[in-house]
């Protein structure tokens, strides 16, 4: 890569645009890219980080802009003071006046930030998380303004995980199995996979760990009756099908059309013929009463704010408001009351977001578990303990957070109908 004038004015105009935060970050890069094929790989890749280096650190990177806070000084102080460049790397677009604000930049210790401005966080989300306290909150913080690994879940139909590892070194591509989810694999790089054998054939799949823990939560045995009921683009329907060793009848809903279609060529490669996609128009869908009371295990991951994956989606934190969230939460008390009445007796709910917070984990529980006296909590923690899985978490609920245990953060009750 040369950094070059019209190099650093992709980046700003991909920038401007993110900044409108009308669309996903990733979906807005995704478009810039595909309208400038000038750009090669190395070009591209410095255009996303940086872009994302100014997402993740907006708020400190304002207050060390100054009084003129404009894309292009977010980007020049996210290189010079985060990404270590100096003055003569930055020369080819350097103005005259640049250098001494650079230098004030760089020197500015943050004594004066409010905390919410030192964790780069919108006031809101700080006030929300104080109640961790303030060293958990500076220390969450700080993990989720990293990168995220690049996580693979091995499927256990078509590979074991020590094969894998053996491949992936054989490749030339370092990697180490993860520490929590026994089918996990953690890749020091981010390279590129899609055309790997082992992608090809349905070995691997991408996954976050964290999101991998949630199929061993729901545990379906062989033959079972199981739903996932917010299924979205399928990665845990295809871990709960392995899961089953492509036995019983695994349904996977969701309202979206367009994410059902994205599994069907995972499927494909998964080896899984278990697995029956559904459409459904809503959580009130009639289909759904014909089902009630016969499901053995059913998984709510439900929608909600994403603030659990800022490390890969740093632009959610300035997209989502206190009004979005209590949105959400309407939405996901009807989503989890409604999946409940699939449930038969002695049968497993499973209620799961990539959500950091109380409103959106432990208030629907409670809320859910205050109506619905056929259901009582069972103890998460314990229940992936005894499958092998030792995990440092307190309480009923399966709290995962990305400076304790190095996945998204994930929360997740397991709860049991009486029979």
């Amino acid at each position: 890569m040369k950094f070059t004038p019209a190099l650093f004015g992709h980046a700003e105009a991909a920038l401007r645009e993110m900044l409108r935060f009308i669309y996903p970050a990733d979906a807005v890069l995704s478009h810039y890219f595909r309208t400038h094929h000038e750009l090669g790989h190395a070009d591209r890749g410095f255009v996303a980080e940086t872009c994302f280096a100014v997402l993740r650190r907006r708020r400190s990177l304002g207050a060390r802009c100054g009084d003129e806070v404009t894309p292009r000084r977010q980007l020049l102080a996210a290189l010079f003071c985060l990404r270590g460049w100096n003055l003569r790397e930055l020369a080819p677009v350097m103005h005259e006046s640049d250098a001494g604000w650079l230098a004030a930049a760089k020197a500015e210790r943050g004594e004066a930030w409010s905390p919410a401005v030192r964790c780069d966080l919108p006031d809101w989300l700080y006030e929300r998380l104080a109640e961790l306290g303030a060293e958990e909150v500076a220390a969450l913080a700080a993990a989720l303004n990293r990168p995220a690994p690049l996580d693979l879940r091995v499927n256990p139909m078509k590979a074991e995980r020590a094969d894998v590892l053996a491949r992936l070194a054989a490749d030339g591509i370092a990697a180490e199995a993860t520490a929590l989810s026994p089918l996990g694999i953690r890749l020091d790089e981010k390279p590129a996979l899609a055309k790997h054998p082992l992608f090809v054939d349905g070995s691997i799949e991408v996954q976050d760990e964290g999101s991998q823990l949630l199929g061993f939560l729901v545990a379906p045995k062989r033959g079972e009756m199981v739903a996932d009921f917010c299924a979205g683009a399928g990665g845990k329907t295809l871990l709960l099908g392995a899961l089953m060793r492509s036995t019983g009848r695994l349904y996977a809903f969701d309202v979206a059309e367009k994410r059902l279609a994205n599994l069907k060529p995972r499927l494909a490669r998964s080896g899984l013929s278990n697995v029956h996609p559904q459409r459904i128009e809503s959580e009130h869908d009639p289909k759904l009463k014909r089902l009630a009371g016969k499901f053995d295990r059913v998984l709510v991951d439900a929608p909600c704010s994403g603030l659990g994956t800022l490390r890969r989606n740093p632009d959610l934190k300035w997209r989502q408001t206190p009004e979005s969230v209590a949105e959400l939460n309407a939405k996901q008390a009807s989503i989890l009351a409604a999946a409940a009445k699939l449930v038969k007796p002695g049968g497993r709910l499973v209620y799961a977001t990539c959500s950091l917070l109380t409103a959106e984990n432990e208030a629907i529980v409670a809320g859910f578990l205050a109506a619905q006296q056929a259901f009582t909590a069972v103890d998460a923690p314990a229940l992936l303990h005894r499958q092998g899985i030792a995990i440092d978490c307190a309480g009923e609920a399966l709290r995962l957070l990305p400076h304790r245990h190095g996945t998204d953060g994930f929360f997740a009750a397991v709860l049991e109908r009486q029979a």
